[in-house]
This record gives structure tokens, C-alpha cells and sequence, in this order.
């Protein structure tokens, strides 16, 4: 079970001898950023398997009835949006891991290899398993010191979405994208899981990276300036691409700092299920928008039945931007008239900044520094999306094969269903005046007087 761009081999740790080293699954890296297509079960139960945008499912093997698989956690680079890259801590090459599948029952067993600068562990978030594989460090287990391996093994208790991250030094290794998909398929039918043609898998991450440098702040809190999805943003994220009257499930995770409320347009969707499993269907209800907290999962459910590019985004506004400043003075409506030119006779690449709003700068060719994203960019058919950060769309079509995950291109809208400039003459609009002149503005005096008896609440005593 491999890709063809992928490679692989035997880790070495300096805990595991080199008999027990030949027993230990392959462990597979990835370092490409496109979205690799599902990888489907050549043993074990069979599922219809997902696809993680911008990112891939970790391949496993039977051993004895056991599903082994292997994950390295290490540095890594990831290239967060063509032009700009990022120093982060992933595993098996990526940040965030790679998606692990299984299927309800199954016993797996996972190999974690650490290359990490300092100890680690790894918590399987909303798992069902021994308190012993849980993995938090001083708690559950000791920490797994660098060069060492440990094994977790547990079964697949029930089906659902969960996500694997760190319980050891977690604010940094967190903060440096250490983190991962995981889905547990239902074995057979399920009342309340319904199948479904695509089914997409999101981690939710965010970082704090200065412009010009490559290395999150990892003491950030709440000022983040990069919001991603699988740790790529806007216009690096590739788009949902499916088949017109697919029954889509889109798996949203979040291991940010703040809520993100989902939104996708042209189409409803209901919230089928949460890390604690599907929701029942009398809580289910139709939506365009929810909201994923700190530490959830949530996955919607749509039927893809309108042709078109259909943006799919957090409807937080600043998080559909890049690089951020904080700081930067609401100049909307101040005249420049001159200044720019005075100013750029001693600083020569000075730019106007937000005189009439900040869609100008989408535009401009301003200087950034190396290695840093635009605040706003991604070109689409008519111009500048003028986004950024946590952005996609849902591409939809109805001549797309099944199974085909490519990127058909723009949609060709039907003659006469797109937006145009009317030409014609305009009406002054009647607004509300309001006639002061005729208003009678004398106070009124009263007429009678009268008396009002107040009566107050006796103290209590004792």
C-alpha cells in the first residue's frame, strides 16, 4: 500500500534492536503538498476510504490479525502556500501526519518513532482505550525519549472522526503543527452513518510566523496570523473537487485557539456526527454554517446537486487572510493627496495603506519580505478572490468521473447566469426627509398635578 511518490524504510532507534527492527511496518514519508488520492485497503475489512486535502492516508499492514502502522515524529518544512514555506514538527515528512483509517473492531497497533529535538507522546483524541495507551506524558506512560520507539495498541472501539496530537510539551509541539487525522469506519451498516461517494478529512491549525521568518512563536495565545487548513492556506489549498449529485461528508477537526464557524455556499448541510460519535438524526437539522470549538470534530453532510466553484470558508473574517499585522491604523477615508509622494521621495517603496479599504492592495506589487505569504491573493476567473487563510471551494460538476479527484478548472457558467452592469439611467433613491421647519418642538407642560405614594419594602430583621 504505497504511492508512487512516496518513500520509505526502516527507522533506526536506538531502543529497538536490530531483530526487532525488521518486525517493525515501513515507515512510509511524504513530503509532497498536493492532495493524494484515497488509498484503498488491499487487506483487512474493506471501506470506502477518505481523502485528506493537501495531504494523505498513512499505509498499514496485517500482522496477525493486527494493523501495524508507523509514524516518525520530526522535523519537517512545509510549504504553507506556493513562495512560502514554514519550519514546523509533524510526522513521516508533513504537518499535519498523515490520516490513519481503520474500521470499528479493529485491533491496531501504532510504532511511534521519535526524532524530535526533545521527548514526546501521543494522545489518540476521543479514543476509547486502555488508560495506559492514552498518552499523556507523567501521567499515562513516560515520555518517549529522542531516538526511542514506543508501541500503542488498542482497539477500534467505535466508528467516527478523532484527530492524534501530542500530550507531552503539547503548547509548543502543538504550536510547531504536530497533529493528524484519524477515522474510524463502521464495520457493516450503520443507522446513523449513512454512505457517502467523497468523503474529506481537515485538520484545523493555526501559527504565529513573523513575515520574513519560517518558525512559529510558540509562546502565541491569541494573536495568531497564518489560520490553515491540513497547515496550507489560501491560494495553496486545494479545492473540493466532486461529482454533480454526490453525497458528500466533509470531517473538520480543530486544534487552534479559537472557534471557526464553517460555511459553504449554494448548498445546506446537516452536522452528522462529533468526536463522540453520530448524532442522532432527530438533532440533526439543515445548516450553511457551524461552528467547530477548541478540541472538536465536526462532519457535515450535503448532497453536491448545484453545478459551480462554490467558496467554502471560516466565516470568521481575519481568518481568511495571511500575515496579519495587529497594529496597523484604520486609514478609511483619510486623504493621501501628496503624502505618498513626499513619503516615497525618502522611503521609496512606501505604499498608501487602506485609504479607501484594503482591496487596492490585492493589486498592488508591494515589497514583502522572503519568504512571506500576501495578506489577501489567489486569483480566480474575474480577478482577485481578495482571500486568504481558511479558504476553498467546493468544485462542482457534472461531467467529473467517479473516483476523480483532479481539478477540472473554472466553471463555465450558462449564458445569462452571471452578474452584469446595468447601463441603463438611475432614479435619485427616495430617502426619508425629515420636515424640521413644520415640527412643533415646544415643550409640553402639565396641564394637572398629582401625587404618587411610593411604598418601600420593610427591612427584614434576623
Amino acid at each position: 500500500m504505497k504511492y508512487a511518490s512516496m518513500t520509505g524504510g526502516a527507522v533506526a532507534a536506538a531502543s529497538v534492536s536490530r531483530n526487532l527492527m525488521a518486525a517493525l511496518p515501513e515507515a512510509v514519508i511524504q513530503t509532497e503538498v498536493n492532495t493524494m488520492p484515497p488509498l484503498y485497503p488491499e487487506s483487512g475489512h474493506d471501506y470506502n476510504p477518505v481523502v485528506t486535502p493537501n495531504g494523505w492516508t498513512l499505509p498499514f499492514r496485517m500482522r496477525n490479525n493486527v494493523k501495524e502502522f508507523h509514524l516518525i515524529a520530526e522535523p519537517v518544512v512545509r510549504e504553507m502556500t506556493p513562495g512560502f514555506n514554514a519550519n514546523l514538527w509533524g510526522y513521516n515528512g508533513q504537518s499535519p501526519g498523515p490520516t490513519i483509517e481503520v474500521v470499528e473492531g479493529d485491533r491496531v497497533r501504532i510504532y511511534v518513532t521519535n526524532n524530535l529535538p526533545e521527548h514526546t507522546s501521543v494522545h489518540w483524541h476521543g479514543q476509547r482505550l486502555p488508560n495506559g495507551m492514552d498518552g499523556v506524558s507523567g501521567l499515562n506512560q513516560p515520555p518517549i525519549p529522542v531516538g526511542k520507539t514506543f508501541v500503542y495498541e488498542f482497539v477500534a472501539k467505535r466508528p467516527g472522526t478523532f484527530m492524534y496530537h501530542p500530550h507531552g510539551d503539547e503548547m509548543v509541539q502543538m504550536a510547531m503543527g504536530m497533529m493528524g487525522s484519524w477515522v474510524t469506519h463502521p464495520k457493516g451498516s450503520n443507522r446513523l452513518i449513512n454512505p457517502v461517494d467523497r468523503d474529506f478529512c481537515v485538520i484545523m491549525n493555526a501559527y504565529d510566523i513573523v513575515p520574513g521568518a519560517a518558525t512559529p512563536r510558540i509562546m502565541t495565545m491569541l494573536d495568531f496570523n497564518l489560520w490553515s487548513w491540513n497547515s496550507r492556506i489560501f491560494p495553496g489549498i486545494d479545492s473540493f473537487n466532486v461529482r454533480q449529485g454526490d453525497k458528500v461528508r466533509v470531517r473538520f477537526g480543530n486544534l487552534t485557539m479559537t472557534n471557526h464557524p464553517i460555511h459553504l455556499h449554494g448548498h445546506e448541510f446537516v452536522v452528522s456526527g462529533t468526536d463522540g460519535g453520530p448524532t442522532q438524526t432527530s438533532a440533526r437539522h439543515w445548516e450553511v454554517t457551524t461552528d467547530v470549538a477548541v478540541g472538536q470534530m465536526r462532519q457535515i453532510e450535503f448532497l453536491a446537486d448545484e453545478p459551480g466553484d462554490w467558496a467554502f470558508h471560516c466565516h470568521k473574517s481575519h481568518h481568511t487572510m495571511n500575515a496579519m499585522g495587529h497594529d496597523v491604523p484604520t486609514m478609511i477615508g483619510v486623504d493621501h493627496t501628496g503624502m505618498a509622494q513626499q513619503i516615497g521621495s525618502v522611503i521609496p517603496d512606501y505604499m498608501v495603506m487602506g485609504e479607501r479599504g484594503m482591496a487596492d492592495m490585492t493589486e498592488m506589487e508591494m515589497p514583502l519580505p522572503d519568504n512571506t505569504a500576501p495578506m489577501m491573493t489567489g486569483d480566480g476567473p474575474f480577478g482577485s478572490v481578495e482571500m486568504g487563510g481558511m479558504f476553498s471551494m467546493i468544485k462542482v460538476r457534472s461531467d467529473q468521473a467517479r473516483g476523480d479527484y483532479s481539478d477540472p478548472g473554472w466553471y463555465e457558467h450558462p449564458p445569462g447566469t452571471v452578474a452584469w452592469e446595468y447601463t441603463g439611467e438611475l432614479e435619485e433613491p427616495a430617502r426619508f426627509k425629515s420636515d424640521v421647519s413644520s415640527a412643533d418642538t415646544t415643550p409640553v407642560t402639565p396641564t394637572e398635578s398629582f401625587e404618587v405614594n411610593a411604598i418601600k419594602p420593610a427591612r427584614r430583621v434576623g
